[in-house]
């Protein structure tokens, strides 16, 4: 393990603490971890597979929910590989340029998903309580536009604190207490006042998470006073049927990003947020793929009907097979050094 640089020296790389420093736990902690992660690919792949060929699937609100599968898969790989890497070896050092990489990458593709699950908000209420103009108002251009809009505000949005965190100069300790670049205990190890920077991450992730909760929260009340005035108790079923995945992958995201970023920073320690840190970047997007489909009539006849033709069996084992080989050699390389 690489030594803690004095106070005097420039830092050209972090040490990640990680979960443990017991090497038999960390060999545990890599299987668990890589099952995991391969799992969450493969089902984030599955989705957007079977929204792509299915034709009853391409609507709007599973052209969003192969995006956000999308985000998932990228959001997941920036902070897992270099993890695994890093129990595999037991080598816990990352380079300068590849910490503030991984970070750019986590918080555009964090914030992006956010974005994401409002416009799916947003298209789950005009198609419960403006049925007759859904189709004119959610078209091919309108939900290309939000997507890429989505992208876009993102980017924009976190650009500037991500700029100032990369222009902190950091002259030791070089020991970042999590498992993967993020920004407070990054911040914390800055040689120089942040108070700043703290602020402004903090205005930030409220005005982003519980501003686009709000569009959510909103979007769901009109949604449930609509589907109360559904006389037919099979109607309501069905329409709450609908809206019941999106409910619990929004409760299960903004839940560990509400306590990770929204509270005060002196409430909690960082060893809490490390532990929440691994629901919003394992189990979350783990979770999501099997969230859809089981819940979902729809998807769930896609996947019969996928799996009665052999060409379509063949084709997805193929394709899985050339991810799982891609990202072992990922995996063994690093992604980041």
């Amino acid at each position: 393990m690489a030594e803690i640089v004095n106070k005097t020296a420039t830092v050209t790389e972090f040490i990640l603490v990680g979960f443990t420093s017991i090497r038999w736990l960390q060999i545990l902690l890599f299987w668990v971890l890589f099952l995991t992660y391969l799992l969450t690919i493969m089902g984030n792949l599955l989705i957007i597979y079977i929204t792509l060929v299915d034709h009853h699937l391409h609507t709007p609100m599973y052209f969003f929910l192969r995006n956000f599968s999308v985000l998932e898969i990228g959001f997941i790989s920036t902070a897992i590989p270099k993890a695994l890497l890093n129990l595999a070896s037991g080598n816990a050092t990352i380079s300068l340029v590849g910490c503030f990489t991984q970070a750019f990458f986590y918080f555009i593709l964090g914030t992006a998903e956010f974005f994401i699950l409002a416009t799916m908000s947003f298209d789950r209420y005009i198609a419960i309580c403006k049925p007759l103009h859904y189709t004119v108002i959610m078209n091919n251009q309108v939900c290309i536009q939000l997507v890429v809009g989505s992208w876009l505000i993102s980017f924009l949005y976190v650009i500037m604190p991500l700029v100032l965190l990369f222009r902190l100069p950091f002259c030791g300790p070089n020991v970042i207490n999590h498992f993967f670049c993020d920004n407070m205990p990054l911040i914390k190890l800055a040689c120089t006042n942040t108070e700043f920077l703290e602020r402004m991450d903090f205005l930030m992730a409220i005005f982003t998470v519980l501003g686009t909760l709000a569009i959510i929260i909103i979007s769901y009340i009109k949604i449930i006073v609509a589907v109360m005035h559904i006389p037919s108790k099979t109607g309501r079923q069905k329409v709450f049927s609908t809206c019941a995945s999106h409910i619990v992958v929004v409760f299960i995201t903004y839940g560990s990003c509400i306590f990770m970023y929204v509270r005060p920073r002196k409430s909690g320690g960082l060893d809490l947020s490390k532990t929440v840190g691994v629901l919003n970047n394992v189990v979350s997007p783990l979770l999501n793929p099997f969230i859809y489909s089981l819940r979902n009539g729809q998807v769930k006849t896609a996947l019969k009907e996928a799996s009665c033709s052999k060409d379509k069996i063949l084709l997805c084992h193929f394709k899985t097979l050339c991810f799982i080989m891609y990202t072992c050699v990922q995996i063994k390389i690093g992604m980041l050094s």
